[in-house]
């Protein structure tokens, strides 16, 4: 059974995923109450902030249970993140995928809107290797980009079409909106959300010098 919002204080998931929340807000990355992070409650429910919430302020009260199946979101307490749908897709994308987190860092949404291309590749980086699977520098890491909607159902379909094509990077960038990353720990989703975030303010600033993406 989820826990109802009063004893979420108990629940440690919830204590380290706002924590770690309140971290992400030091960080500049979640201004004006955006983002919003989640972390598997079961097989298919999670924990998700509350829409609105300041997140330097968060704590264990304001994260809501949803659940869900196929795209169905169910929430009987409060109002959750308007992103639930597409925290809910990842998680049956990847039943390994434990947290997932949602940032609005300039960089990242500046990026955003200087791709044009539904991809990204990285090389040369030795700070790739902070996500899961790349070994060297040498090897090309794409991130995929979205274009931006208000129908976040039709996002999270978009989603499973191309993951079903190939899984994605632990990331994707949603244009003109932001970064999603997702770990199968906490710990994971922090260290690829910092070396999504590196790569992506390196690339920002080699534009800056050359004039050009």
């Amino acid at each position: 059974m989820n826990a109802s919002p009063h004893v979420q204080h108990l629940n440690p998931n919830a204590i380290a995923l706002c924590a770690l929340g309140r971290w992400i807000a030091s960080r500049h990355w979640v201004p004006a109450t955006g983002g919003n992070f989640s972390i598997r409650n079961a097989e298919q429910s999670m924990l998700i902030t509350a829409s609105g919430k300041d997140k330097g302020e968060l704590s264990p009260q304001d994260l809501l249970p949803v659940s869900w199946q196929q795209q169905q979101i169910q929430c009987t307490q409060g109002t959750p993140s308007a992103e639930a749908a597409l925290h809910a897709m990842l998680y049956q994308l990847d039943p390994q995928i434990k947290v997932v987190l949602h940032t609005h860092s300039v960089q990242a949404t500046v990026f955003s809107r200087l791709i044009e291309q539904e991809q990204y590749f990285f090389t040369g980086y030795e700070m790739q290797k902070a996500i899961s699977g790349c070994s060297s520098h040498q090897q090309v890491l794409p991130l995929a980009v979205f274009d931006n909607t208000q129908q976040i159902p039709e996002l999270a379909e978009a989603l499973k079409q191309r993951w079903q094509v190939k899984p994605l990077n632990y990331g994707l960038l949603v244009r003109g909106h932001g970064l999603y990353v997702w770990g199968h720990s906490l710990e994971q989703a922090k260290r690829h959300l910092e070396g999504w975030e590196f790569l992506i303010h390196c690339e920002l600033e080699r534009f800056s010098i050359t004039g050009k993406p």
